[in-house]
């Protein structure tokens, strides 16, 4: 399953509770010699908000313009960072966590 399928799939910590939609994902940009790729730091996910940061635009260096850095701030208030090495599952159509949803830090 590739990553943007991940985009508003619900997150359900290791009890079975539900903590939101997943709204973004983190990752890092690896430089190597031979290629670039990217490692999945973790998920964004809110409880009170749709997935709606798809069509925020980065520069060729992956950051963000000054005007979507406020949206985001504004939209990603209140958000849970999930970070990827607590996602026990994510191929049934939700992700479940090996974590409970206090453990999680907010954003």
């Amino acid at each position: 399953m590739g990553l943007t399928a991940l985009m508003g799939q619900s997150v359900w910590d290791a009890q079975g509770i539900w903590v939101g939609h997943v709204v973004d994902i983190r990752v890092v940009k690896n430089k190597s010699e031979s290629m670039q790729s990217h490692t999945v730091m973790g998920l964004l996910v809110s409880a009170r908000r749709a997935p709606v940061m798809l069509g925020l635009t980065r520069d060729r260096e992956g950051r963000l313009g000054w005007l979507s850095e406020i949206l985001a701030r504004v939209v990603y208030a209140g958000c849970t960072f999930v970070p990827w090495d607590v996602v026990a599952s994510s191929d049934t159509g939700e992700v479940h966590l090996s974590a409970h949803r206090k453990q999680l830090s907010r954003v």
